[in-house]
């Protein structure tokens, strides 16, 4: 069940080199007037900008080393996880895949590049990219099985 896991590295980083190629850095283009954007926007740091800034020159090294390290522990978690849990499989493989979407954005530029763009009005979702949204829905599969083992 690996495989999911491959999908998400294919989409994440196809999605990301049409937005390089057709993008300039801080250019969008409005798909959804007042809602939705396609933007190229780059984050140096983590989810909703944290880390982000110019002068934080370690947090590179943190987050690339938070990254490895996740991943370990997922594989460690995937691999020992029964045929018959379907769901957890799926969900690790989409935390997986995620993760190293963005790794790989990480270790090729120093930062990754979003693209997500959701906004009304002047209330903007920070901008976030295919591995992104695969680790949000990994993480709420989990939480989901989680809850419906334990009401069993």
């Amino acid at each position: 069940m690996i495989c999911p896991a491959l999908v998400i590295i294919l989409l994440d980083q196809i999605s990301k080199a049409a937005i390089v190629e057709h993008l300039r850095v801080h250019e969008g283009i409005t798909v959804i007037p007042g809602f939705f954007s396609l933007v190229h926007a780059r984050n140096r740091g983590m989810a909703f900008g944290l880390l982000n800034r110019p002068d934080i020159h370690f947090g590179f090294f943190i987050l690339v080393g938070a990254s490895l390290l996740a991943i370990v522990l997922l594989s460690i978690w995937f691999f020992k996880l029964g045929k018959n849990e379907t769901l957890t499989v799926l969900s690790l493989s989409f935390i997986l895949g995620g993760a190293l979407g963005n790794l790989i954005d990480r270790l090729r530029f120093g930062e990754v590049i979003d693209f997500l763009d959701f906004y009304m009005g002047r209330y903007h979702w920070p901008a976030f990219n295919v591995a992104d949204s695969a680790i949000t829905v990994g993480a709420l599969l989990i939480a989901t099985t989680a809850l419906l083992r334990r009401e069993k």
